[in-house]
């Protein structure tokens, strides 16, 4: 008697996506388009999708396009003592800081927060010069790929970014590198509350996030942004701008300051509004 087959068990996502791309796309276009086919056919769920796509799209971008820019920068500096600079570490609340000597263009080193505990500590002779990590230095124009292999390999999470002039046009860092695949990393501000959504600081800013209602804003700050084209912060600064801006990229919308704090090449994560209109000097 012969056997009868048995029911064939369903295949996994894997396995159809790879019957799927068995077409074999012949350049980039047709390879987003079979991805997004696949997305429609339920093999790819909407955060794969995404991932995928930032992974292509890492190949062709350049450290200039996240890096966070010099008038942005958090330094220290090396003539500052602990009781003046610990201050703005902890409101900044970075892990990492460049280091200066007087100027931005003269950067000594990078201090890890953690190790500013020593300096706390008893008996122990606190000397910032003596806890400095090697500064790291990489041309604007680097491909993103290529500066996330380097991080890996020299497990190095900052690098300072020069300009054809040797002149430091700001930093970056792997989490900008990673938010560029896997979207914004959530960090001490990204809370669920709602009440988080809107925060005021120390000089009369607040610090929103992207995808704050435009009506819980005017609500807040007791502004009258317009909702009759788009509901939130971010949709409102794209649309000033036009396109998706990057970080540290600033503009003036019903007589009040936008900056963008956080923004990856999808959407805007959260920006600092002014309303004394006070721009940045580039130092």
């Amino acid at each position: 008697m012969d056997d009868v087959p048995s029911p064939s068990l369903k295949p996994s996502w894997l396995e159809r996506l790879t019957h799927f791309l068995l077409r074999e796309p012949e350049n980039r276009g047709e390879l987003v388009e079979i991805m997004h086919s696949a997305f429609e056919r339920h093999l790819l769920d909407a955060d794969a999708l995404g991932m995928i796509e930032g992974v292509l799209n890492v190949g062709d971008m350049q450290v200039r396009d996240v890096m966070v820019p010099r008038s942005q920068m958090d330094v220290i500096d090396i003539n500052d003592t602990p009781a003046e600079f610990i201050p703005r570490v902890i409101e900044t609340a970075h892990s990492r800081f460049p280091v200066i000597d007087g100027s931005k263009d003269n950067v000594v080193g990078i201090l890890l927060a953690k190790d500013l505990l020593r300096y706390y500590a008893e008996d122990v002779e606190f000397n910032v010069r003596d806890m400095l990590r090697p500064v790291v230095y990489i041309p604007e124009a680097k491909r993103l790929n290529v500066l996330l292999k380097d991080f890996r390999n020299n497990r190095n999470h900052m690098a300072i970014v020069v300009d054809e002039y040797g002149g430091v046009a700001g930093l970056v860092t792997i989490e900008d590198v990673m938010e560029q695949i896997v979207g914004d990393i959530e960090d001490e501000f990204d809370e669920d509350d709602d009440e988080d959504q809107i925060i005021p600081d120390r000089r009369g800013n607040w610090r929103v996030k992207g995808e704050t209602e435009i009506s819980d804003l005017n609500e807040t700050i007791g502004s009258h942004f317009s909702d009759k084209e788009v509901d939130t912060v971010a949709g409102l600064v794209t649309l000033a701008f036009g396109c998706v801006p990057k970080r540290g990229e600033e503009t003036i919308i019903d007589g009040y300051h936008f900056l963008v704090l956080r923004a990856d090449s999808r959407r805007v994560h959260s920006v600092q509004i002014d309303e004394h209109l006070e721009r940045h000097e580039i130092e």
